[in-house]
């Protein structure tokens, strides 16, 4: 959860809080309430996906010394497999995987993200420090090369830009949600433009990818909701789809600045938006407390 603290006043925000512009509710199959299919199945789900979490924790440790390409592989499939033992079906689509040093760059609505999107792009995430501490997932993380980012030491984010462009140098691959924020998927926010400055430094390039839910209130993981509520939400969904769209890449040099890059990366994303759900609480966000909002990533 967020707790009941004010977030800092430069921290990115979101209108979207359960219950207000997400039904938050577990879209159950058809039977009687409490029908003892649905809850087996919701507790195989559980068990299955909280499985290959752990599996995948075992087994990190001995992927180190692996060539780079065998890792990755080995990190799709596990991905793939943990995704879809939790229940969810992924679809990808788009444009083919680019290669070489890439920053990136998708939207925010889950936890389920950053795992979907290394089913096609895994790297180096950018997350808050708080993840460190999440059950199973925190470990994943730190085991997995998670750059972790203290969201209250606003002078801490000019190291972090220098690692990442490091990486990226270095022919590395860094995925990173520039909204700051999770939103309910029915509409995003600005992408922040800091991260973009060690694309240019590294003279790499951005791989814009967006990832949309179906149906989408149940996979949104917003406000002061809980992860036990959400994992909840999923594994008791009959059917719930991920997609993973790839844009075509943005190659760094050709953008002035890191303003620009940014912006051009929001565009490619939010241009698969158009079918996405009416708006709902984003028509009031103007009158929305930051207090009551999404503050789960940093940018």
């Amino acid at each position: 959860m967020n707790g009941t603290a004010a977030p800092s006043p430069w921290l990115p925000t979101a209108p979207c809080v359960p219950g207000r512009c997400t039904a938050h509710e577990p879209v159950r199959p058809p039977g009687p309430p409490g029908d003892p299919a649905g809850v087996l199945r919701a507790l195989v789900r559980l068990v299955a996906g909280l499985g290959t979490l752990a599996l995948g924790l075992l087994c990190a440790p001995a992927t180190v010394l692996l060539p780079t390409g065998t890792r990755h592989a080995l990190v799709r499939h596990w991905t793939r497999a943990a995704v879809r033992a939790f229940g969810v079906r992924v679809r990808h689509e788009g444009a083919a995987p680019a290669t070489g040093p890439l920053l990136v760059a998708a939207n925010h609505v889950s936890w389920l993200d950053v795992l979907l999107t290394a089913t096609v792009l895994p790297g180096r995430a950018i997350a808050k420090t708080e993840v460190r501490g999440w059950p199973v997932l925190g470990l994943l993380a730190a085991l997995g090369g998670t750059l972790f980012l203290d969201r209250d030491r606003l002078r801490a984010l000019p190291g972090t830009v220098r690692t990442v462009s490091g990486v990226l140098a270095g022919g590395g691959r860094v995925i990173v949600f520039p909204e700051g924020s999770t939103w309910c998927g029915r509409a995003g926010g600005r992408f922040r433009p800091a991260v973009f400055q060690a694309v240019l430094d590294a003279r790499a390039a951005v791989q814009p990818v967006r990832v949309a839910y179906e149906p989408t209130d149940v996979a949104a993981y917003v406000g002061p909701d809980s992860l036990a509520a959400s994992v909840r939400r999923i594994v008791t969904t009959r059917r719930l789809t991920a997609v993973v769209r790839l844009g075509e890449p943005l190659p760094g040099p050709r953008y002035p600045d890191r303003r620009a890059l940014a912006a051009a990366a929001q565009r490619a994303v939010a241009r698969d938006s158009a079918n996405l759900p009416p708006l709902s609480v984003h028509q009031r966000s103007r009158s929305s407390p930051a207090a009551a909002s999404s503050v789960r990533t940093p940018a």
